[in-house]
């Protein structure tokens, strides 16, 4: 009997922080929800805020593919995330593994100077990043894109600390076996930093994805467009269609929601630097 009632306290007691995780989880999922049920209703419908889904989805599709290169957009804006997150993977991790695994006073130097640069503002170098690809004419190309963000200080970081839980012992085993560097890295250090990778690929692929500062300024070709520069144009003019804003939002946020539940597993592991 007394095991019943401590039972009962505790489930009385953890009432307060259900009903709080359910009203806060309602708050978090009502944009989402209030995204899907403005691209089924008309923009008249939007603007009153009615909030139950409605029947003109498909005409608002219509509308977004009839006037607008959406396919062009979505295709550019894969090409570019895709490159990105895979250069940016290998030259971050291998910068990473060498910051932390064969460090000396000299690279501890560059990596501070790396993280000073983190304070740098984006659109202070813009200018000057505009000028030079525009002299390498690299404009409205994949690589005028991605060349400024291929390297960051922030994923340099998260590799080289959790590097730290790479094991010593085992790369040192591997030199006896005959191993290069380039084959420990390959071979040894990728498998066994997965969920980093994984955490890293979520994070630049989302901002990849949702850029849009940096693609207005050097994407000046429509052809070369990307959903972020596609929805922005949906909210330009007079009016704006809000039915059809939201049609064009849904489906930009559909690959970064794929791509975050198909790999939020690793997501986690790799943000509290786990190392299989």
């Amino acid at each position: 009997m007394t095991e019943k009632k401590n039972k009962s306290m505790i489930q009385r007691r953890l009432i307060p922080t259900y009903i709080f995780l359910i009203i806060w989880s309602f708050i978090s999922v009502f944009p989402f929800y209030w995204m899907i049920s403005a691209a089924t209703n008309q923009s008249i419908d939007v603007a009153r805020g009615k909030i139950i889904p409605g029947t003109y989805a498909l005409q608002n599709f219509q509308n977004l593919i009839q006037g607008n290169d959406l396919w062009g957009a979505m295709g550019n804006s894969l090409l570019y995330a895709v490159v990105q997150t895979l250069l940016a993977l290998v030259i971050c991790s291998l910068a990473g593994f060498g910051f932390e695994l064969y460090h000396d006073k000299g690279k501890d130097i560059v990596f501070t100077i790396l993280l000073l640069a983190m304070m740098v503002p984006q659109v202070a170098t813009m200018i000057p990043l505009f000028k030079l690809l525009s002299t390498a004419k690299l404009l409205n190309s994949v690589w005028g894109f991605i060349l400024p963000s291929i390297s960051t200080p922030f994923l340099i970081m998260m590799f080289r600390q959790n590097s730290r839980n790479f094991p010593i012992d085992t790369m040192e085993a591997a030199r006896i076996d005959g191993l290069n560097e380039i084959q420990i890295f390959y071979r040894m250090y990728m498998p066994m930093m997965k969920s980093t990778y994984a955490a890293a690929a979520v994070i630049t692929f989302m901002n990849s994805w949702n850029a849009y500062l940096w693609p207005r300024v050097i994407l000046t070709n429509p052809d070369a467009q990307t959903m972020p520069l596609l929805i922005a144009n949906l909210a330009s003019g007079y009016t704006t269609d809000y039915g059809l804003l939201m049609m064009g939002v849904l489906f930009c946020s559909v690959p970064t929601m794929i791509v975050f539940f198909v790999l939020q597993k690793q997501f986690a592991e790799g943000i509290t630097g786990a190392v299989k």
